[in-house]
């Protein structure tokens, strides 16, 4: 992709005095007529890159930028790398790995261990998962019109959206865009997806606000259940609900006694 090129160019640019067309070229495998566009790309950001011609020439950047080469810490670099290798997990490819290879360049012992944070975003459903997020990433990407069978409460049927945003909530991926259905913006658990493919039109873009993903829009229907548990099972309601959840035995039969008491009186 063009934004890591230029990325990776500008990370080594801040850590080397000059480097050449060639060189760059071979690093990220195009040709030098794709790095001097890139190099044009960079200096209409803003980044002040010179171009030294002949021998003993290259590009470098500007010695009053060169202030500024520090740009990450190596511990900023290591939490990069966690979050990129936890994107792997979800592709099963190493691409995101071999961009913070091109990125770190000059710094290898970013690479060398290190390492305390491990993120692993990989699904029990395996590839049929990471195949549905590149195919989305590709739509919005490319501004592809999706095509998809969703099931959900109300029944299943084709739906075709506009994608914006592809989204990890707690333990589940989601996509959000514009559906041509409902006439407005919703969200789409990856799981009840089936049968993607890309309707043949592209689509403009519109607006899009950010969606709301509090615990109250996700969870709607606030209905308190009280229920009784095994000891042995204390471990999954603290897992999933926290340790507030729930009460020990003696307390609990007072609460039952309490609610059949209740009941009778609204039965007599």
């Amino acid at each position: 992709m063009k934004i890591d090129r230029l990325i990776g160019i500008l990370s080594i640019l801040l850590q080397k005095d000059k480097v050449t067309a060639p060189e760059l070229a071979e690093r990220f495998e195009v040709n030098r007529r794709t790095i001097n566009r890139d190099i044009e790309d960079l200096c209409k950001a803003g980044i002040p890159v010179v171009t030294i011609q002949g021998q003993g020439g290259g590009i470098s950047i500007m010695d009053g930028y060169k202030m500024n080469r520090a740009l990450l810490t190596n511990k900023e670099m290591q939490d990069i790398l966690a979050g990129l290798r936890s994107l792997d997990s979800v592709n099963g490819t190493n691409r995101y790995v071999q961009l913070m290879e091109k990125l770190s360049a000059g710094s290898s012992n970013v690479m060398e261990g290190g390492q305390s944070v491990l993120i692993d975003l990989s699904s029990w459903y395996g590839n049929a998962l990471a195949f549905k997020i590149e195919m989305i990433r590709n739509a919005i990407e490319n501004k592809l019109v999706l095509e998809f069978t969703y099931y959900s409460s109300k029944g299943d049927g084709r739906r075709q959206i506009e994608p914006y945003y592809l989204i990890f909530k707690w333990t589940s991926w989601y996509v959000w865009g514009w559906c041509s259905t409902r006439e407005d913006f919703r969200l789409f658990k990856l799981n009840r997806m089936e049968e993607l493919g890309f309707d043949e039109n592209h689509f403009e873009g519109r607006e899009c606000p950010l969606p709301d993903l509090s615990e109250v829009r996700m969870f709607s229907g606030g209905i308190e259940v009280k229920a009784l548990f095994s000891p042995e099972c204390k471990w999954k309601l603290v897992e999933e609900y926290g340790p507030g959840c729930y009460v020990e035995p003696e307390e609990a039969r007072q609460e039952i006694k309490e609610l059949i008491e209740r009941m009778g009186d609204i039965y007599c």
